[in-house]
């Protein structure tokens, strides 16, 4: 058999690695593409604004050589006329220079001064630009980002879940997202910036004076090292940082959500210690990235200074034999400071980029995982169905480890029927409804609907058709209304009614001031167990489905309610096809065919009154677990409710 089902074309392969997402960063900012007319407008005004930024120290040598000059001028200009050639001579200059030096020295101070603030506001609107537009880029980039995350989420199927913690989950939409978001909008801005300033000065330099150049040069290659080391150590920092700040989101998720409970076992002060202990760790990890940037920036600026002091001495020497103007000087100090600044930002640039790439790597995990339970690439739509379900020989394991949860299960459902499934905890009933609507695949055999394996037809129409109440009622923050309405949104009022009165709802809602308009808290916790037990019910009955599949959906009703739920839908059941998970006598009474589950296989099948006969372990369970429950006869339901 093992054999056999390992040549179907329907073997399941679950339970798969999850990927790594290596490279994370690179592909995320090839997200960018998406955000190309705000892109190109940022980047545009980057390299207008840091081109404008490099016109001012040839400016600032202008200003500088013009009053010196004008210096120079007004000295020789004072001198007795037969002397003023033989000066003028040693200055360089001719008696008609100087003299037009003392006339436009000032016209020329006063343009390059006008020029500096000209470029300067050219620089500060083209930056304003850039940074708006950059923040716009990376904004939309963490829009994309998360709706895909969400959408590839919500996709995933239960397996998946199965694996993975909420908090974990919640910390890769939000703060994974925008540390990728934040080094797109500053660091990978930085990063652009720091490589136009570098190259444009360097051969500004170049042409200015290639001597000196060479010895700021070295410095250069020392930096490039710096700033590989320091990423590939930072990384690791930064993911075991991300990973603590989720165990952490986890424990305060899971506190928020089950609160009564820790409350009602008054276990405040454990949770506070787990919190605690995670707040430590998530502390202690922090102070391990500043520790080692602690060390980065100084010895960033310990080479800035190493490399500004031997830039000195050169021009200083070079300034003492005339090789070089003071405005020549002063220029090439300026234009060298544009080498040393981003190597001043190369401390901030690693680390957001370390942030970022660690972010990125964990992004990609999720949006790289392999979806278990897909359409196949020759899925076809699944037309009204009957409601004819057969299981076919159907092994099912999580994970493809441990003992089967289901084992060589086979039975036939025929449309109309209500189903029981009956057994002890731990014995396969929930798996048997999560198999129908494909929430997990099968691991052999086939789960057949109106003969149509339910690996064949698409999943939306499949579970479209399907009304479900699951054992854990979940309600949406909203509207009664908008809860029943759920899986139709365009429901008209008439079919939301209807829908509530069969799951024995109507009444209630409307002892509401607001009526179906009520809203409902987060998860529902406005309403009590049972009131959100109706409600899911209505959401299932709304759908007007051929088949239902109801996991102990009256266990937190009070018997009452039970009984009036239990008559609403046995007129409901008619014609359709009905899985109960049954914890209570009237379900079991009531269903046309009863499979008793133990170990994950069945032991027995049939109606209840020849199950009572030729099942010892259906007439221990009935015995032990449904005969205390009081039967409600329909005489001592209130004759109010029909009103």
């Amino acid at each position: 058999m093992q054999a056999q089902a390992s040549q179907s074309p329907y073997a399941n392969r679950r339970g798969g690695q999850r990927p790594k997402g290596k490279g994370g960063l690179g592909r995320a900012i090839r997200y960018l593409g998406k955000q190309r007319n705000t892109l190109v407008i940022a980047y545009g005004a980057l390299i207008i604004a840091t081109l404008a930024q490099l016109a001012v120290p040839q400016l600032t040598q202008n200003m500088i050589d013009a009053v010196l000059k004008s210096t120079i001028a007004n000295q020789v200009l004072k001198l007795p006329g037969l002397v003023q050639p033989l000066v003028a001579g040693r200055t360089g200059y001719t008696i008609d220079q100087l003299k037009d030096f003392q006339t436009n020295g000032e016209s020329w101070l006063i343009t390059a001064a006008l020029l500096i603030v000209a470029f300067a506001a050219m620089r500060g609107i083209f930056s304003f630009v850039q940074s708006y537009m950059a923040e716009q880029t990376s904004q939309g980039t963490a829009f994309d980002f998360r709706n895909e995350i969400f959408a590839k989420i919500q996709r995933l199927s239960f397996s998946y879940h199965d694996r993975n913690q909420t908090g974990q989950l919640m910390i890769r939409a939000t703060d994974d997202v925008e540390k990728v978001r934040l080094f797109i909008a500053q660091g990978l801005v930085l990063t652009a910036q720091a490589f136009l300033l570098l190259i444009v000065t360097l051969i500004i330099l170049f042409a200015t004076n290639w001597q000196l150049t060479l010895v700021v040069l070295p410095i250069l290659p020392i930096a490039l090292v710096l700033f590989m080391v320091f990423g590939a150590v930072s990384q690791p920092l930064f993911i075991q940082l991300q990973i603590r700040l989720s165990k952490l989101n986890t424990i305060l998720q899971e506190n928020l959500a089950g609160i009564k409970v820790v409350k009602a076992f008054a276990r405040e002060d454990h949770e506070q210690k787990r919190f605690n202990s995670a707040a430590v760790d998530l502390l202690n990890q922090g102070l391990r990235v500043s520790a080692t940037f602690s060390f980065l920036f100084p010895l960033i600026f310990l080479m800035m200074t190493l490399g500004q002091a031997v830039l000195f001495y050169a021009s200083g020497d070079q300034i003492l034999r005339g090789a070089v103007t003071l405005g020549e000087y002063q220029k090439f100090s300026l234009y060298t400071i544009y080498v040393f600044f981003p190597l001043g930002q190369l401390g901030f640039i690693i680390s957001l980029m370390a942030q970022a790439s660690a972010s990125a790597d964990r992004i990609f995990e999720i949006l790289d995982t392999k979806n278990e339970v897909t359409d196949k690439p020759n899925a076809v739509e699944l037309k009204q169905i009957q409601g004819h379900v057969e299981f076919k020989d159907v092994t099912f394991k999580y994970f493809e480890s441990g003992e089967p949860v289901l084992s060589h299960v086979s039975f036939e459902a025929v449309p109309g029927q209500t189903i029981a499934l009956l057994g002890a905890t731990g014995s396969g009933k929930t798996t048997i409804i999560n198999l129908i609507p494909r929430f997990y695949d099968v691991s052999e055999g086939q789960v057949l609907i109106d003969s149509k394996d339910v690996r064949d037809v698409t999943i939306d129409s499949l579970r479209s058709q399907i009304g479900i109440v699951l054992q854990e009622t979940n309600l949406f923050s909203g509207t009664i209304r908008d809860n029943i309405a759920f899986g139709r949104p365009d429901a008209t009022d008439e079919e939301v009614f209807a829908a509530a009165k069969a799951a024995a709802a109507h009444d209630f809602i409307m002892t509401f001031p607001q009526g179906y308009d009520t809203p409902v808290g987060e998860r529902g916790t406005t309403l009590s167990g049972g009131q959100k037990q109706r409600i899911a019910i209505a959401r299932a009955l709304i759908l007007d489905p051929r088949l239902l599949i109801l996991d102990d959906s009256t266990s937190s009703v009070d018997l009452i309610t039970e009984y009036r739920i239990q008559k609403a839908l046995d007129n409901l059941m008619k014609g359709r096809t009905s899985f109960v998970i049954a914890q209570r006598i009237s379900t079991v009474l009531n269903a046309d065919q009863i499979i008793v589950l133990d170990k994950g296989k069945i032991v027995a099948r049939g109606k209840h009154a020849e199950l009572m006969e030729t099942s010892p372990i259906y007439a221990e369970i009935y015995t032990s677990q449904l005969v205390g429950d009081v039967e409600i006869d329909e005489a001592a339901v209130p004759t109010t409710e029909g009103k």
